[in-house]
């Protein structure tokens, strides 16, 4: 199905401990690297469970927590002109795109280095160029830091980025994941052509009831004929901070009465329509149809669903679960106090974004300003 170029470099293109993207395809013969035991699994499988109990159960963990490590990915939105240039001294960083290239039959790395930035932005190109980024990140921080990766306990990624982190845990192939990906992003453009929205960061203060003012908007696209309007919560953040998407009529209700709503502020994404609503809805079927055809594995360190902030238990509930995020809202927020959750006393692991930006190491200093301190930023 592919080239034997691609075939030799993915057998070079391993991280250590196995704890990686390092499955090229679920069709190939695994590398011969890959087979070797991977001394620090099965302490890191204790500690793994042992944070997975109620609190009040769990005894004294086997491996010191801060020397334990926590990955997020970032998602769509925050792709720029340039990025991935600083990572091409790293050979498997180079690795990563010559393979991306070969599935998809078109050069990946020259749209991130090169744009223009009107085609960077586009869905289909922007959602596979920061999974291709992210993974390549994992490479300076296996370069530099191959503890972070041999002691890495959980993962997480923001819309898109959890995708990214099902790759990194190896609950699915490197090549399926792309093309699942593009199918991903034409049917989330497709589902946008159909039912154009909009997306906004929205700030609010205590006295704000932002579910009313979203009540108050879609009431008003009723009373004002739109075809099938929405307006909601498509992203917990942080608090007083959620991204509210829908109805472009919706959103620009929104704006037009922010005072009397008590909204403080509002930012418009630069999406081309409203992710992780209901308005998403004719995307999920070909994305899970897509899914189905790809030979899932358990991940082997815990990885946190968007849909509900909990770890997947196995990979028959990524199956089950990971369609729903396309309609969805991103629990974020929740999803950072469920995996940083801990006894009091207890040491917070080392947390690495691997990706372009740092947005999501932002957010978790005004989430947790504890686990931020020992926070770091692998960027694309």
């Amino acid at each position: 199905m592919f080239g034997a170029k691609a075939r030799h470099l993915v057998r070079k293109t391993i991280l250590p401990g196995n704890c990686s993207w390092c499955r090229w395809s679920s069709s190939s013969k695994a590398p011969e690297a890959a087979a070797k035991p991977d001394a620090n699994a099965a302490q890191r499988q204790k500690l793994i469970q042992e944070l997975a109990e109620p609190i009040e159960s769990r005894g004294r963990p086997t491996i010191d927590p801060k020397e334990t490590s926590v990955v997020l990915f970032p998602g769509q939105g925050t792709q720029y002109v340039g990025m991935t240039k600083d990572l091409l001294r790293f050979p498997g960083a180079r690795r990563i795109f010559e393979l991306a290239n070969e599935v998809l039959q078109y050069d990946l790395l020259k749209i991130c280095l090169e744009g223009p930035r009107e085609k960077l932005n586009r869905t289909e190109f922007a959602q596979l160029a920061v999974m291709v980024s992210s993974l390549a990140a994992l490479e300076q921080l296996r370069e530099e830091r191959p503890k972070a990766i041999e002691n890495c306990v959980a993962a997480a990624g923001f819309s898109l980025g959890e995708i990214t982190a099902l790759v990194f845990a190896g609950a699915m192939p490197f090549d399926k994941a792309l093309q699942l990906v593009q199918i991903r992003a034409n049917a989330m453009q497709a589902a946008c052509d159909q039912a154009p929205g909009a997306m906004a960061m929205t700030l609010y203060g205590p006295d704000t009831n932002l579910g009313e003012a979203c009540a108050k908007a879609l009431q008003w696209c009723v009373d004002s004929g739109v075809e099938s309007p929405y307006c909601g919560v498509a992203n917990y953040m942080y608090p007083h901070c959620k991204v509210v998407a829908g109805s472009v009529q919706a959103l620009e209700f929104l704006e037009k009465h922010a005072k009397a709503l008590k909204i403080r502020r509002m930012k418009h994404l630069a999406v081309s329509g409203a992710f992780h609503t209901p308005l998403m809805e004719s995307a999920v079927e070909p994305f899970a149809k897509a899914l189905k055809s790809i030979r899932l594995q358990d991940p082997i360190i815990r990885v946190y669903s968007n849909v509900d902030g909990k770890p997947y238990k196995n990979a028959s509930h990524i199956l089950r679960q990971l369609p729903k995020q396309i309609v969805k809202p991103v629990k974020w927020e929740q999803t950072l106090h469920e995996l940083y959750e801990r006894r009091q006393g207890v040491d917070f692991p080392r947390t690495f974004e691997c990706g372009p930006g740092k947005g999501l190491l932002q957010v978790l200093e005004k989430v947790n300003a504890k686990a931020a301190q020992t926070s770091f930023n692998v960027t694309a």
